[in-house]
């Protein structure tokens, strides 16, 4: 496999991650054996987070007994101290381990205060001193918190969104990462499930010998696929950038990412999946979509209040409450002839 360096860490990982979130809607005895097949086929780096429900158990589940072979990294969404504390305490506990390779603030809207010690981070730094932590990284994507991020000297490692589709700008942050000697993890590496060619998507980080992207796996064919894309990586062709300037042309304008800041909505609307539903109903089997649940969930979108809570915290400025408009009406006309 194509290893990678993470920055100053010096974790020397496969470039083909694990990431385990969708795992968390996979049955315990499946996901075990999801994860343990990972293991032989060679993966060695998985990424969690104390958010993704029971994932953290089922790496603990499987993986415990070849726990110095693999790098963990896992994420807590606290901002104080005490909350840090009891998150990787849980970690730990749920891991089977007594100690993370990289623990990561996940998502936080702002820098912390490296002199706040009341914080999440300085509880981070204290557990790193006392070997419950070995590194300390932050996941975004709030481009300029991620640029913060790096330049402060304070994270080892950045995760944050990277695909085919990125902007330039977006992909500047890997030369940033490199010149401050942290390690770039990618994530939404395939858009949230909207880039459909996962053979071009994969290719695409071939360039990059600074970036691990985390590829969430669910079943086990997904994993097969990316086992046998590690094995016979696929020649960048003329098909290949088609693929990628397609992608590129559909996506890369008023795009929603799915990172889901914009929740909780007062009416209800769950607009990470409703914002994108054009792509969805194109891009994915559109039958899971065309249901009685969904077409309520969608219908919701007529009960918007227009309070622009949406629209305020979007990291990509988008215009949320007039996307959804017109996803609501593209899923309705596309509702009328399927």
């Amino acid at each position: 496999m194509k290893m990678v360096k993470l920055g100053r860490t010096g974790l020397c990982v496969p470039q083909l991650a694990f990431g385990a979130l969708p795992i968390q809607r996979t049955d315990k005895p499946e996901a075990v054996r999801i994860l343990r097949a990972a293991y032989d086929g060679g993966i060695r780096f998985f990424d969690t987070a104390r958010a993704y429900s029971d994932s953290e158990e089922k790496i603990g589940a499987a993986l415990s007994a070849v726990r110095n072979d693999i790098v963990i990294a896992t994420k807590t969404t606290a901002v104080d101290a005490k909350t840090a504390a009891g998150h990787l305490e849980t970690s730990l506990s749920n891991m089977k381990t007594d100690y993370i390779d990289i623990i990561q603030l996940h998502t936080p809207e702002r820098m912390p205060d490296p002199g706040d010690e009341n914080s999440a981070y300085a509880e981070l730094v204290r557990a790193k001193k006392a070997g419950k932590v070995r590194f300390i990284g932050m996941t975004n994507h709030r481009a300029h918190v991620a640029r913060e991020a790096v330049e402060s000297g304070l994270f080892d490692t950045l995760q944050f969104p990277m695909s085919h589709i990125s902007s330039q700008s977006d992909l500047s942050l890997v030369d940033l990462c490199v010149s401050h000697n942290v390690g770039f993890i990618a994530m939404k590496a395939l858009c949230g499930g909207l880039v459909t060619n996962i053979p071009a998507a994969f290719t695409f980080f071939r360039r990059y010998d600074h970036v691990v992207p985390i590829w969430g796996i669910q079943h086990m064919h997904e994993l097969e696929e990316f086992l046998e894309l590690e094995r016979n990586p696929p020649v960048p062709d003329d098909a290949f950038l088609s693929a990628i300037d397609r992608d590129r042309r559909e996506l890369a304008s008023s795009f929603c990412r799915g990172c889901g800041y914009c929740l909780p909505c007062p009416a209800g609307i769950p607009i990470p999946m409703s914002a994108r539903m054009s792509f969805l109903l194109r891009r994915a089997p559109y039958a899971q979509f065309l249901t009685p649940e969904w077409k309520e969930m969608m219908g919701r979108i007529k009960s918007c209040v227009n309070c622009g809570s949406c629209k305020a915290k979007c990291p990509y400025n988008l215009d949320t409450p007039a996307l959804l408009r017109e996803m609501l009406s593209d899923y309705e006309e596309f509702a009328r002839t399927h």
